[in-house]
């Protein structure tokens, strides 16, 4: 299971350009069954996403894809979790 920090740059002001093409790159990732969650970084920082049945190396191939990160509107930072214990209704994200 991984995280994915999604940090504002100085480019910033240039996201809304990109934004089509960071929301079509957000659903296909749900459309793919890989990511769970996605949400903002509070205050006004930037984006993050929970992502699971993947890999390291082809999650980090779907962030470069990510408009905003090819644009340098935000910089990425993938934080990989090996869960051992969860509450029952997150048992799905236990790997055996």
């Amino acid at each position: 299971m991984f995280i994915v920090l999604l940090k504002l740059t100085d480019n910033r002001d240039q996201a809304g350009q990109f934004m089509d093409g960071h929301k079509a790159w957000i659903q296909a990732g749900f459309d793919d069954g890989v990511f769970l969650l996605v949400g903002s970084l509070e205050p006004g920082l930037g984006g993050s996403l929970l992502a699971h049945q993947t890999t390291r190396p082809e999650l980090q191939a779907r962030v470069e894809q990510d408009p905003f990160v090819a644009q340098q509107v935000v910089t990425a930072e993938i934080l990989e979790i090996d869960p051992s214990r969860t509450d029952s209704r997150l048992d799905f994200l236990v790997t055996a």
